[in-house]
């Protein structure tokens, strides 16, 4: 094996000894570039380890429930044909919290639902590649295990379509879509959220004319159980405003310049960032997270905000880390590096946690007003769209100003509607008048 390249974990942010979940190949396997080799599966996110080049695994030296960090040597790959090795690149960016669909992002963290006491996991024997997992009736790997507690899915009510029966994620998806669809009072029906829906009946739609399957990217079949999940099981209220920001446009338009000769792209969204920061210290119920049982309310002491990326795969939300500490040049240049980094797949999993509140710009696109979707376990999110120069009343005359649409959803369970109202109300102040962002 002279010729052999080292496959090793590549940078997965502050992570450390996380377990190896399943082994994807098999010595004598061959595999093209980007290929998954290994998945492994920290508390917080999934995240596979791609192959560097394309050729043929020769040598597996780790094992179902290894713990390893970055740089451990996962396997010997010989390179095939004229393929050279390529540099280890990033694990593609995992989606551990539900990862939106427009107009809404996923959200970095997940708070799991209480689900029924489950047989414990049987450990994988050394001697097997990829070994299936026991659990009840069925056979899945820990990270469907996972999946499937967060949705409140038994696992051995579902039938899988993986080798020897296994369950995969989409099966679990599936389940939870046909349960859904059961009109109330079917066994398991609705998922136990009593839904009165009739089944959805399968529709050939190539009888009506020509028609194209496309496959949905991962992002989005891995998030939709997600969104789902949280558009069902979050009482979501949404307060729409109008904030008069004429001088806030006409501020930031004359330091672009100046800010473009540093290579820095000054956009509204780092002052909406730092304005929903004032906003969320002057009403710290909105930086906060429900507990698991629904007994509690964790207040946050820190203001960590995650913004909506518009990715070739789909809506992902990295986030922005002590906001309330950083200036707008500082936040906007974290914002263009950031984006950079997710839209060419090299974000790593520790920018998509912790996030606090977060924001869903479609300002650039154009729209008003919209619904966006809570990231579980935040408890609201800002919605906002094109600004549009209006005519209004200042008690004399008709003035022009410029206004922007904000939507904001609130979880109804922690915030009620005078506490949203004032919340939205407070951040149009706020972006009304700029220099509150000192205060």
């Amino acid at each position: 094996m002279a010729n052999a390249i080292e496959v090793k974990v590549p940078d997965i942010g502050d992570f450390k000894n996380i377990p190896v979940i399943e082994i994807l190949v098999k010595p004598g396997d061959t595999v093209s570039a980007e290929d998954p080799l290994v998945t492994l599966e920290s508390d917080k996110a999934t995240m596979e380890v791609p192959s560097p080049a394309a050729g043929t695994v020769k040598e597996i030296r780790i094992k179902v429930g290894d713990k390893v960090s970055e740089g451990a040597l996962v396997l010997m790959l010989e390179p095939g044909g004229e393929v050279q090795a390529a540099a280890p690149k990033a694990a593609p960016a995992p989606v551990p919290a539900p990862a939106p669909a427009a107009p809404v992002a996923a959200a970095p963290q997940v708070v799991t639902p209480p689900a029924p006491a489950k047989p414990a996991p049987v450990a994988a024997p050394a001697a097997a590649a990829v070994d299936e997992v026991a659990f009840g009736k069925s056979h899945a790997s820990p990270s469907v295990r996972r999946f499937a507690r967060e949705l409140g899915v038994d696992l051995s009510r579902v039938k899988g379509s993986g080798p020897k029966d296994r369950v995969v994620k989409d099966d679990v998806q599936a389940f939870v879509k046909s349960e859904l669809s059961k009109p109330r009072g079917t066994e398991g029906g609705g998922g136990g959220l009593g839904f009165n829906l009739p089944p959805l009946q399968p529709v050939d739609f190539a009888k009506f004319g020509p028609v194209t399957t496309q496959p949905l990217s991962r992002i989005k079949k891995l998030s939709g159980g997600f969104l789902h999940r949280n558009w069902v099981s979050i009482p979501h209220v949404t307060q729409h405003d109008e904030a008069d920001i004429t001088e806030l446009e006409a501020f930031r338009k004359t330091q672009s310049d100046e800010a473009k000769k540093s290579g820095i792209k000054f956009t509204m969204l780092g002052f909406l960032m730092k304005a929903a920061v004032v906003a969320l210290k002057q009403f710290p119920e909105f930086n906060a997270s429900l507990s698991p049982d629904g007994e509690n309310l964790v207040l946050k002491n820190y203001f960590h905000i995650g913004v909506a990326v518009d990715t070739p795969g789909g809506l992902v939300v990295p986030v922005i880390r002590d906001v309330d500490k950083k200036g707008l040049l500082e936040i906007a240049k974290e914002l263009g590096d950031l984006s950079g980094r997710m839209r060419n797949g090299k974000i790593s999993p520790a920018d998509l946690q912790g996030g606090c509140f977060s924001i869903s710009s479609l300002g650039g696109i154009g729209g008003t007003f919209f619904t966006p979707i809570i990231n579980a376990p935040e408890v609201a999110i800002l919605g906002v769209g094109k600004a549009v120069m209006k005519p209004v009343w200042n008690g004399k005359e008709f003035v022009p100003r410029l206004m922007l649409p904000l939507s904001l959803s609130y979880d109804h369970r922690v915030i009620d509607g005078a506490l949203g109202a004032r919340f939205s109300t407070y951040l149009t102040t706020v972006l009304s008048d700029i220099r509150r962002l000192v205060l």
